[in-house]
């Protein structure tokens, strides 16, 4: 049997339309509102078989799960605890939830900050901050020592003391790197920072070199006060300063823990 033209095309164009239909009914309705959750925009739907979707895809599939828990104690003063920054903002939580990203899915980094912090009065509460137990502890303390011109030699006493206990109580520590400005003289802004490096050495500990690099001194990542960091500053401080010391220790445990 033998269609003529005109019965095609009017069957063609209701295939078409049919298909139009289809894809309508099919696709995701737009938001009336726009948001700032670039996760929810940009989720893929089930369906789609875009280059973006394979492509988150793949690098979710990349990532090499670890399910053996891990604690990370964040031990300092204002700078660990985030003074100044939303709860999601300072460098304990921003560092848990990369981590998590990157395939640590048990891991738990609390945050012992506290603001004002010296390293005399970090030294009283090392019994109750090592009840938790840390794997990894990442010490930042020694700032609000500098800035009230205390002794270094005393500052440097109180930080091999942390160090020591923490080691003790089974918990590999990773030493925060601070340096000052020069407003109390050469001597003693080069005397405090040679702290750091020295007992990273004396102690056999990883050092983060200045856990400030790259957003001390930046109006553009610190709040008003010039001191404390913004979110986005303490998002570079993990990326840059933080991870790459830390790393090394998380696949040493790892490794630690598969033999």
């Amino acid at each position: 049997m033998f269609l003529s033209l005109n019965s095609i095309s009017i069957k063609t164009a209701s295939l078409a339309v049919l298909m139009s239909l289809s894809l309508i009914a099919c696709s995701p309705a737009k938001d009336e509102q726009a948001t700032d959750d670039a996760v929810e925009i940009i989720a893929p739907v089930e369906t789609t078989n875009s280059a973006e979707s394979v492509s988150r895809e793949t690098e979710q599939s990349d990532v090499s799960i670890v399910e053996q828990p891990i604690t990370i104690l964040a031990l300092g003063d204002s700078l660990t605890e985030g003074l100044g920054v939303e709860r999601d903002g300072n460098y304990p939580t921003q560092l848990e939830a990369k981590l998590k990203e990157m395939g640590y899915v048990n891991v738990d980094v609390v945050n012992s900050g506290l603001s004002g912090e010296t390293s005399t009065g970090l030294v009283n509460r090392l019994d109750w901050v090592t009840q938790t137990e840390p794997d990894i502890t990442i010490l930042t303390i020694g700032a609000n020592d500098a800035i009230r011109g205390l002794d270094v030699a005393t500052i440097e006493d109180n930080i091999r003391t942390a160090v020591k206990h923490l080691q003790d109580n089974g918990s590999e520590v990773i030493l925060g790197g601070m340096q000052i400005y020069d407003n109390l003289g050469n001597e003693y802004v080069q005397s405090f920072s040679a702290i750091y490096p020295r007992i990273a050495e004396d102690m056999n500990v990883p050092m983060i070199p200045f856990f400030l690099e790259g957003v001390g001194g930046d109006p553009d990542l610190n709040q008003a006060d010039a001191i404390h960091p913004t979110s986005e500053g303490y998002t570079i401080i993990v990326n840059n300063n933080i991870l790459p010391v830390l790393e090394p220790e998380l696949e040493s445990i790892v490794a630690s823990a598969r033999n």
